[in-house]
């Protein structure tokens, strides 16, 4: 159901329409952690270290286009929120166009240079063949993975939350299947892992597509709203880019923190990998918020309503307080069972699980900073101030990649579970004061006029 954000009580609205966010989210997660269950329980440690390993390389390039698609679509609610819907369609296809070009060169980059990136993140010998196989699949059906999220940014754009999420149930289920069937049945190994979510992701960008056909006429185009305009590519770019650029950013650090792991050994691998699953299912309440926060932003600032996004920010970052001292609790009483569930080799399982539950407790106390960067940043993102959110990602990598590095070598695999919590407290200082600058600079009468002299779609 497509929703008007500008009207109504902020905080209901957004957690209105972050609830079915949260639910997507969480059947995302589930896509993820089953492929990490599966083979955790059916094929061993190895396995399990071998997709945990390469995980944050196809992770890096999924966030660019991840990024990039989020960044096309918040000048489509811009545009809704304005009541241009004229400039919506036009926006749905200069961001398919500029989706399509990006994730087939993406695609194209990762598969020829995969195996050296996969040496520089210290891969052990032993599990190479096995991280190359999983991530090489995984890196061709890049395609439609960013058509699925772009499309799936543009109903969200109109302010409705639940269609996404019905994808993503579908996505879900289909994948745990799939890769049940791939890994069990036809006994493909880690190889049938990515094959799954391949497969499952297709399917449903098929059904996104038909779905829109059936119910979202606003987002169906015709040949007369396949114009091209420089200068409104250029705009939906002047977002885009630099939120691809800062999802990069991010993914990177993880990635450098993948490989400072790697050096440690096959257990310490395992138990990071299931820890950090762990993690990104419990932040995924506060994550929700942020998502749909940008939405909000988007529609009110195409609104020209400053004050709602003041007010929306406000009684955010309160309930993300309340959500993050719970979830904190959570990981910590229950996080050793949690992560003892991805293991089956008895052996090792005690030591493996000691070394996940070690990273939940250390980065379990900084969760509100991680909300507080999730709620500022899609605020800015969605005002379409995207270059302070660029400033935060590249002052987290830094901050992330030094601490990993020097930690690590001062006081073991421990100083890498520091690196995360370290960097959320750096990047939240940068996206909140940044956000308090912009929001006291902007002047409603002056965005209505900007608004009002562009006509880029002529």
């Amino acid at each position: 159901m497509i929703k008007d954000l500008t009207k109504g009580q902020p905080l209901k609205l957004i957690t209105l329409f972050a609830l079915p966010i949260l639910l997507g989210n969480m059947f995302q997660q589930l896509f993820h952690v089953s492929d990490i269950f599966i083979v955790g329980r059916m094929l061993g440690v190895k396995s399990l270290a071998a997709v945990g390993s390469s995980a944050p390389l196809i992770f890096m390039f999924l966030m660019i286009s991840f990024g990039f698609t989020a960044g096309l679509t918040i000048i489509t609610a811009q545009r809704f929120g304005a009541h241009d819907f004229k400039g919506v369609k036009s926006s749905v296809f200069h961001s398919t166009l500029a989706a399509i070009i990006l994730s087939s060169l993406i695609s194209l980059f990762l598969v020829t240079f995969l195996k050296p990136m996969l040496h520089l993140m210290n891969i052990p010998l032993e599990i190479m063949d096995q991280a190359y196989t999983f991530a090489f699949i995984l890196g061709v059906s890049l395609v439609p993975v960013v058509l699925y999220n772009l499309l799936s940014g543009f109903i969200r754009a109109l302010g409705d939350s639940k269609t996404p999420l019905y994808f993503l149930i579908f996505c879900s289920l289909i994948n745990i299947v799939l890769n049940f069937v791939f890994i069990y049945y036809l006994k493909l190994g880690v190889a049938g892992s990515a094959l799954g979510s391949c497969c499952s992701m297709l399917l449903t960008v098929f059904a996104c597509i038909w779905i829109i056909k059936k119910k979202f006429p606003l987002l169906q185009i015709t040949k007369a709203d396949c114009h091209y305009n420089h200068k409104f590519m250029m705009e939906h770019l002047r977002v885009a880019t630099p939120m691809a650029v800062q999802f990069s950013i991010l993914a990177l650090s993880m990635m450098i923190i993948q490989s400072v792991c790697n050096s440690f050994g096959t257990e310490v691998i395992a138990g990071f990998t299931a820890a950090m699953r762990i993690e990104q299912i419990s932040t995924q309440p506060v994550f929700a918020i942020g998502v749909a926060f940008a939405t909000y932003a988007a529609q009110n600032y195409g609104a020209a309503l400053i004050k709602r996004i003041r007010q929306g920010v406000i009684q955010s970052l309160i309930t993300c307080l309340i959500l993050s001292i719970i979830i904190t609790l959570s990981v910590r009483f229950y996080g050793t069972q949690m992560v003892g569930a991805f293991i089956e080799d008895s052996k090792r399982q005690e030591q493996i699980t000691s070394i996940g539950q070690q990273y939940l407790l250390i980065s379990s106390y900084f969760y509100f900073f991680l909300a507080c960067i999730f709620i500022t940043r899609n605020a800015l993102q969605g005002m379409g101030r995207a270059g302070i959110p660029l400033a935060s990602g590249i002052f987290e990598l830094v901050i992330r990649a030094c601490a990993a590095v020097f930690l690590a070598g001062a006081i073991g695999y421990k100083g890498i579970f520091f690196a995360g919590p370290i960097a959320w407290v750096g990047g939240a200082l940068v996206t909140a004061g940044g956000y308090w600058w912009i929001i006291n600079h902007l002047k409603p009468h002056e965005m209505r006029k900007i608004f009002t002299r562009k006509k880029l779609l002529k």
